[in-house]
């Protein structure tokens, strides 16, 4: 597979007045075109820095990041915003949906604004919500509005899609759920998918997994045989 980003010596380092943190103290990594990762490591291990960095929502204070090929490391922050605008798809814990728009709209809302977007209803048919397009955020339930969060990112068809503890706020049958909805865009559109998380048990699904601890990599897993996310035990 081809690499999408590659990451070397990627160090972050925070300044509150004189005091400065060190939050990633140079790691390496490759993630290629149609995996399915994860970046799994406990509260205060840099994921979430490191999963700014690779959205180009902040940059690394030192290092070099490549997208393609292409440095990241040396963009301005106009060429930052192309690239989270036309190559990079966000999914939160929260999911921010516009709650006086309908769930087709939220949707469309992103479509009318990418380059190249899937078509809306095509896309709320993945993620099994074609017959709820009508209703507003406030009539679904949290499973639901996450899945309407996923298709707003994925519409405009980005090759990155980062997600951030996306079933963190949800029970464990609508996590699955989610989770599944996940890996069949994976599947269906070769979008390489990226989840940081602290629990161990989605790390069971992902093609590799990067252990992230106190700012560096420990240690990376293969999964020769992932598991469905209605396999895993919880």
């Amino acid at each position: 597979m081809t690499t999408l980003l590659e990451g070397k010596a990627i160090r972050k380092i925070f300044k509150t007045g004189t005091v400065e943190t060190e939050v990633l103290k140079g790691i390496d990594f490759q993630i290629l075109e149609g995996e399915f990762i994860i970046i799994l490591g406990q509260s205060g291990s840099g994921k979430t820095t490191l999963l700014n960095i690779l959205g180009g929502m902040t940059q690394a204070t030192e290092g070099e990041l490549h997208y393609q090929g292409q440095p990241l490391h040396k963009a301005s922050d106009a060429e930052l915003t192309l690239y989270r605008r036309k190559e990079v798809g966000f999914i939160f814990q929260h999911y921010n949906l516009m709650p006086n728009l309908t769930a087709y709209e939220n949707v469309k809302l992103a479509a009318d604004i990418a380059e190249h977007p899937l078509e809306v209803e095509k896309v709320l048919t993945d993620v099994g919500l074609e017959d709820l397009k009508d209703h507003f955020p406030s009539q679904l339930s949290g499973g639901q509005q996450q899945r309407i969060a996923i298709a707003r990112a994925i519409v405009k068809n980005p090759a990155l899609l980062l997600c951030d503890e996306p079933t963190g706020a949800l029970d464990i049958q609508t996590g699955i759920q989610v989770l599944m909805a996940l890996k069949q865009l994976n599947q269906n559109y070769h979008m390489t998918i990226l989840i940081i998380t602290h629990n161990s048990e989605i790390a069971k699904m992902a093609d590799r997994v990067l252990f992230l601890k106190d700012g560096i990599i420990d240690h990376i897993t293969v999964n020769e045989h992932p598991l469905a996310p209605e396999e895993l035990t919880w």
